[in-house]
Formats: structure tokens, sequence, C-alpha cells
């Protein structure tokens, strides 16, 4: 058996897509450079990471996009002999407007050079395209209402104002008006939406209820593709809103493939909550899963009953997880590492051949130069490490280990210099305070020369420790709470709807581009309990 999820760590909003017996999964990003991350697979339960295709500032430059904005809900298809991507770049998060813009690129293989974009529509964002029969192109997303209330055409959310579709040509653009093909089931904040056609029927699914536990895909048909569409006789083909027990909670937004064997899938994007001291959080963020689905009765349905996907599936097991180490000893960063915003990654890092080199920009809550690169919290139980070598000169240049959700959610441990100390370790904190104000533990005092950084993740709980190479780990700092790294933390769910990453981070808070130099890295999944921390108690 295959257990849900397919993809681990912070992959969500699925766009499925399946070209003979090959299978894509398409995921957003959001403030993460390059953009989109696509996966393949033959027998959907082993993933291989396989393009980011977004890489070049002409086709995305997030550089004062704040947190959770970014790359939205891509959508990938395949036509003409060609991958499409359809993306948003989602410019705005907070007040009535939006500031959602869609781009279309393609490319003749799924790790090639991807085209310069073609601009689309800000109506609204979470866009895709469908390719009809007779050749004809559709493009479809949600429509963004900034009015306020009263004003929208779904009650349950007025700023939700309906799923939008209007014709489009590649090199000509959106044709004729748009039309508005559904305007949501009662649960509202339609999103997401997906078409597809079979049977005489033109089928559209979309996301509903927010990004929170009320998620759901929902389910609609036509006769013809501008409708009118009748909803889905239990109208939420996906949810886990009425099972507060299944392990797979926040269960919404994916797309329908038709295996090449006469079975039939249905993509979702979930969380895995644990227990914290503030309630349930997902450090792991919105992941993806896989549900099979049937047809009867002109309907997709759950296989099995239900609305709740399963975390057991009838695939082959996956490949065994282990610990991963990597050291920056070629040109090329490893693959699983991403950093935010910039598409001048050159300012960033670089690769000397035998370290990472992060040259210090701006602070740890910045939106536009940020020197911090990461790789995906992918268990609720993990141990990483790094290798610094660094001389920092004052107080206003520091390098280290961090784990990072966004501006106002981080634990890093850093190595600075503080008057009267000298060179030092202290552990930096900002836990969910949405005004950024930080907590600092007490200084430690280090000896010169390279130094070893760990954090420990148990659940709830982080502790950081430190060593000289050879020597013994030592705890740094307090047993910090784990939970604000998460989609719960600070503002919550619906403010912040990405995941945890761990990873390196230096600043130069004198603009003056100081370096620090990385020589390894190493994650390892560990047995939840088995550190045996608990939030606020104090190392030994």
């Amino acid at each position: 058996m295959m257990q849900n999820p397919a993809l681990r760590g912070f992959n969500p909003d699925p766009s499925f897509c399946r070209v003979g017996e090959d299978y894509f999964l398409a995921t957003s990003t959001f403030e993460w450079f390059p953009g989109v991350q696509i996966f393949h697979s033959r027998d959907l339960a082993n993933w291989r990471l396989v393009a980011r295709p977004l890489r070049r500032a002409s086709q995305l430059d997030m550089r004062g996009n704040p947190d959770s904005c970014g790359v939205w809900a891509p959508c990938l298809s395949h036509a003409d002999g060609l991958f499409w991507l359809v993306y948003t770049d989602v410019k705005r998060f907070d007040g009535a407007f939006k500031d959602a813009h869609n781009y279309v690129v393609t490319c003749p293989t799924i790790d090639g050079d991807w085209s310069e974009p073609e601009y689309v529509t800000s109506s609204g964002f979470d866009p895709s395209l469908f390719h009809d029969d007779d050749g004809r192109k559709y493009f479809l997303n949600m429509r963004w209402n900034h009015r306020g209330p009263g004003s929208g055409l779904n009650p349950a959310h007025d700023s939700f104002d309906g799923i939008e579709l209007q014709e489009w040509q590649p090199g000509r653009g959106l044709i004729g008006d748009p039309v508005t093909i559904h305007t949501g089931t009662p649960l509202g904040m339609s999103e997401a939406p997906h078409l597809f056609r079979r049977d005489g029927w033109y089928y559209l699914t979309m996301a509903e209820g927010g990004t929170g536990y009320d998620h759901a895909v929902s389910m609609a048909r036509a006769r013809d593709i501008r409708g009118p569409y009748e909803d889905h006789p239990a109208q939420h083909l996906l949810t886990a809103r009425f099972a507060p027990g299944s392990p797979l909670q926040r269960v919404g937004h994916g797309q329908y493939v038709e295996g090449h064997d006469e079975r039939h899938w249905h993509s979702f994007l979930c969380g895995r909550p644990q227990l914290g001291p503030r309630g349930p959080f997902c450090a792991m963020g919105r992941e993806t899963g896989l549900a099979e689905v049937e047809w009867r009765d002109g309907w997709l349905w759950l296989k099995g009953g239900g609305q709740v996907p399963p975390v057991d599936l009838a695939l082959p097991e996956r490949a065994p997880r282990g610990p991963v180490g990597y050291v920056f000893d070629g040109p090329d960063l490893p693959q699983d590492f991403q950093w935010l915003r910039s598409p001048q990654p050159e300012r960033l890092f670089t690769l000397t051949g035998r370290a990472l080199r992060l040259t210090g920009r701006e602070s740890l809550g910045a939106w536009f130069e940020q020197s911090l690169v990461a790789r995906r919290q992918e268990d609720p139980a993990c141990r990483v490490e790094t290798e610094l070598l660094a001389d920092p000169p004052n107080w206003q240049r520091a390098a280290g280990l961090i784990h990072y959700y966004n501006r106002h959610k981080f634990h890093a441990a850093l190595l600075t210099q503080e008057p009267g100390l000298g060179r030092c370790l202290r552990v930096v904190s900002c836990p969910g305070d949405p005004t950024e104000a930080l907590v600092l533990s007490p200084p430690v005092p280090v000896p010169g020369g390279p130094l070893r950084l760990g954090l420990t993740i148990d659940g709830a709980a982080a502790q950081f420790d430190w060593a000289q190479p050879g020597a013994n780990w030592q705890p740094l700092g307090p047993v910090l709470d784990a939970s604000v790294i998460s989609d719960e933390g600070g503002r919550g769910e619906h403010a912040s709807f990405t995941g945890a990453f761990l990873g390196m981070v230096a600043h130069d808070l004198t603009g003056q581009g100081w370096t620090a130099d990385f020589t390894r890295f190493s994650y390892s999944p560990q047995p939840l309990g088995k550190a045996g921390l608990h939030v606020g108690h104090s190392p030994a």
C-alpha cells in the first residue's frame, strides 16, 4: 500500500496531468523561487521532482511580494505537442485588493527551457486552461470582488465572485466577453476551477471553503461549456470537514485524471495536524494527496464511498525515506533547496566548490532580498545540522540555522558579535507576532573557527544546539514552540498557507554584503516523541 500524502512537505494546490503512462503533479510555491514544482511518476506512488519552470526574471520576479503571495495554484496540461503551464503572481494580500496577474508559459518537454510568459488577465486567481476537443482553448479563474459586503454573487463570501470563463488563443489573447459559469455552492469561497469533458458533459471541479478545516472539492456539470451547471448530488466530491478524526484534514483543491489502466484518480491538498500548546497545527503546511475515484450515474465518487480520502491506497509501496546529507562541492545548489522571491540568486549566494557562500543582505523580515536558502520540513519530527565558517565583525552581521515560515514566524540560531563578549551564538525568534517583535535568548560566547549548528524538532517542541567539530553537542537557548512555525501560527490558517522550511541564513544590516560559508547540511526524519522535548522547558 502507498500512504498519503503523496508529496510530503509544503506542496499545495496540486494540478494533475497524464501524458501516456507518465503522470505529472504541479504544485504552488508562493514566495519561494524558482516558481512551481513539477513532479513525475510512472506508478503514482514514487514521485520525483523534475522541474521548477519559472526560473528567469522575465517569467517571475517576486521581490516586494508579501508573505504567502507570489505563485498561487498553477495549472499544468498537455496539448498540441506542448506542456502548458498557467500561473498567478499575487502581489497583494491584506486589504480589499489582490493584484493577481495571470500568465501562460509552454515547453515541448517538462524539464526544458520554458517560454517567455504570455500575459492573460488580472481579474482573479487560480487560473486553468481547458483544451476542448475542437481545438479551442478556454481560460478559467475565480473573479475577485473588492467592493465589499452585499456586492458578491456568493453570499458566503462576497470577494469570491464566481468562476469566470473566456475563450483564449495563443498570441491573440482573450476572445469575446467573459461568462460566469458558476457562483459556487452554499459553502462558498469558490476557486481553483478545472474543466474536463466526458460522455458529452463538461465537468467542473472547484475548491471551496477556504484553505482551512472546512476545505472541499466541489463538482458540477453541464452540456454546454458556458452552462448552466448542475451541482454534484453530494455537492462535494472530497472533504474532511465532517470527519475531525481523520489524519488527513483540510482536504480540497485538486484535479481529476483518468489513468492509463482504466483507474481514475483525483489529487487534493491536505494537512496532517498535530496537537500543540495552542491547538492543532500543520507544520508541513498543505501537502498533496491522491484518491481513487469511480464513475457512477454520470458523476465521480470516492471509491469505497464517503468523502474523506483514505490514508492507504492500493498502489506500490514507496521507496523508504531516510537521512539526506548535502555537501556544497558542486556548481549548483542541490535540488531540494529554494530561496525567497528574488530572480537574482547570484546576489544572495554562490557555490565556491567547497561551500555554499551566503552574501548577507536584508533582515529576516525582508520582502526583497533575503539571503535564506532552505528545504521543506517533511516530517513531524526531524533533525537538521549544518557547519558554518564565518567571522561576523559586529552585531549587525549574523549567520546561522533557521526554522522559517515567514517574517513573523521563525526561530534562528545565529552566530554574531556582541560588544564585550566577542563572537557568540544566540537564538532569535519571532514567535508568531505580526508586529515582528523579536525574542532573543542570552548570548553564548563561542571560540573561533568552524561551528556545527543543529536543531531537533519533536512535534510542537524544538531545541537548537551547537558544537565544535569533533566535540559533543551542547544545548543552545530554551525549548521553543515549533507550533508557531505552521499555517495556524500567528495570524492563522487563512492569513498564511505555505509551510515550514529548514535552512541557512545570513544578513548584513549595514548593506556591505558580508559573507558566511556553509560547508554541509543534513536532514533526518525522527520518530515522533523520541527526543522527549516539551514546549517551555529549559534544556538540562
